[in-house]
């Protein structure tokens, strides 16, 4: 392109999962076709003949030998969109193989073909034993969900205001999950007022979701979203796992990384999402082996596609209400009535941010208060004045993502400054950037807004001054609070109900660091009282507790 026409300039994007086609939809070598046959059964299937379709869970993986295979969505017509077509040598599917959720596309042969289908046990076996085939499936069926979430295929529709609470909530929802999905902003999107008037809706009963298949949910649940998107997964209450690890953050996906890889039996519980409080992190550089720095929804995303890659399943949106410790196998409670059963378990539910006391802040969570600065909060804030309230890292990480697309940030301490609590990396970008600005020895007093918050009211807590700033997003991120009320009575906890491990109740020193007082019951990561609250010591953690898994359920190994 010519100088004189920048506006005409194509930008390159190097993380545009496009410009990886040849990864993404890789043509097999004629031995690694061989190799593949051997797991599965080759067989001559008629054009037109449906493979798999969108919501089948468990769905077979086809390597093509002869003809055409074409991936599609249906319109709201109920007409198919074909948007990939695999050909000789190529293969189907993507990162849902690798576990027991509904699939995002359907498949249907295009010509007369003959393919070779695997079975998902098959599959499983075939990944296991063939690490070459297996390294070119993993990243062509990552590659592919991020070119799914790039351009909307196989998604959601989400229809709501921008600031909503509940449109940030379900937003957040879908992309912490990597779900394909188009946000239409009632407050801004064009396209807005034709969706409201097709569905007849009032703006009272936004948002709402529409799925490409007619279902269509008001302004649902995070678990009733997850349940219609097949996210969830339907376990077995008679089966026993080696190991239940509750929670998804660093910890616990290292935890379920190493225990699956090494042939125990393994379940993630999660909440939300994988990541923990580490994946709504923009930007975390010190971690090693990433020197340009990587987001805590990727980092985590990877730990989950290599959990999932041994074997491990990931039950999301569900929540663990209770534990039954005096019973082996340990009994678990879900929240959506469902139980497991584990010889094992490994409490990795981290924790959580704290509250400011602050009159009327309920009335702001998720209508301008935010515990997380990703791209969905960041896009609320273009050149907009924003207050970030936290001295940890967590709060630098945000301040310095927020001040490249906000107008000014303030960042609000009650120390005197950021060096005893903060890196110093991070410490040095907050002074030296000119739309950060520091107010050390500082609280919040006063929140205002109607409907949202619109104002926000700090005072210096030496000289008692008070300022006002028109402040539409604040962001909390002040100590922690454990998420173990789960646990009740089951294990000592200390006083801030942190879990307590290395020690019994007598004060004598246990077989592992991250043994509690209940025997098979482990602590890692941000729940255990006086862990570092890092994501490369939670990690740590996760993967050294395995060693004292093996020795507990086999202790006679040594």
């Amino acid at each position: 392109m010519s100088d004189q026409s920048p506006s005409l300039e194509v930008v390159y994007d190097p993380t545009d999962p496009m410009h990886r086609r040849e990864q993404m939809f890789p043509r097999l070598s004629p031995d690694m076709v061989k190799r593949i046959a051997v797991y599965g059964e080759e067989e001559a299937v008629p054009a037109g003949t449906l493979l798999f379709q969108r919501g089948q869970r468990g769905a077979d993986f086809f390597l093509v030998l002869e003809g055409l295979i074409e991936i599609f969505e249906l319109d709201k017509f109920g007409q198919a969109n074909v948007f990939t077509i695999h050909a000789a040598r190529q293969f189907s599917g993507e990162m849902n193989l690798f576990n027991q959720r509904g699939i995002l596309a359907s498949a249907r042969v295009a010509v007369d073909s003959r393919v070779v289908r695997v079975r998902p046990e098959n599959f499983r076996r075939m990944v296991a034993a063939e690490s070459d085939i297996s390294e070119i499936i993993m990243r062509a069926f990552i590659l592919r969900r991020v070119g799914l979430i790039r351009l909307g295929y196989g998604g959601v529709v989400l229809v709501g205001p921008g600031h909503s609470a509940d449109t940030l909530r379900l937003e957040r929802f879908l992309v912490r999950n990597g779900y394909p999905h188009r946000l239409i902003d009632t407050e801004v999107d064009p396209d807005a007022s034709g969706f409201i008037a097709c569905f007849q809706l009032r703006h009272d009963q936004l948002p709402v979701v529409i799925c490409p298949e007619h279902c269509f949910l008001q302004n649902p649940s995070t678990s009733e979203l997850a349940d219609e998107l097949g996210l969830t997964e339907i376990i077995d209450p008679n089966t026993v796992y080696d190991v239940a690890v509750m929670g998804a953050g660093p910890a616990g996906l290292a935890a379920a990384v190493y225990a699956a890889s090494e042939g125990l039996s393994t379940i993630v519980v999660e909440g939300l999402a994988p990541g923990g409080q580490a994946g709504t992190s923009s930007k975390i550089e010190n971690y090693l082996g990433f020197p340009t720095g990587i987001s805590g929804q990727a980092l985590a995303g990877r730990a989950q596609a290599q959990a999932q890659k041994f074997g491990a399943r990931l039950a999301i949106s569900r929540h663990a209400v209770g534990i039954d410790c005096s019973v082996q196998p340990y009994q678990l409670q879900l929240d959506d009535g469902q139980s497991l059963q584990a010889r094992v378990v490994i409490v990795a539910t981290g924790a959580r941010y704290r509250k400011l006391d602050v009159p009327g802040y309920t009335d702001f969570e998720g209508a301008g208060i935010h515990y997380a600065a990703t791209a969905i909060e960041g896009q609320l804030c273009v050149n907009e004045e924003v207050v970030v309230v936290g001295g940890g890292n967590s709060a630098g990480q945000a301040a310095v993502f927020l001040s490249r697309i906000a107008g000014h940030v303030h960042v609000l301490v009650r120390a005197n400054g950021l060096a005893a609590t903060m890196s110093d990396y991070l410490v040095q970008r907050i002074a030296q950037s000119s739309t950060i600005t520091l107010h050390a020895c500082s609280e919040i007093v006063n929140l205002e807004g109607e409907g949202r918050l619109q104002r926000v009211t700090w005072r210096h807590r030496n000289s008692g001054e008070l300022t006002t700033r028109p402040v539409g997003n604040m962001f909390v991120m002040i100590g922690a609070e454990p998420n173990t009320e789960w646990l009740k009575d089951c294990l000592a906890l200390d006083a801030k109900g942190f879990v307590m491990t290395g020690r019994c109740e007598e004060g004598h020193l246990l077989d592992s660091p991250f043994a509690t007082t209940k025997p098979g019951i482990f602590a890692v990561g941000d729940v255990r009282a006086g862990s570092v609250k890092r994501v490369a010591s939670g990690v740590g953690e996760g993967s050294v507790v395995i060693q004292a898994v093996h020795h507990y359920l086999h202790p006679e190994a040594g």
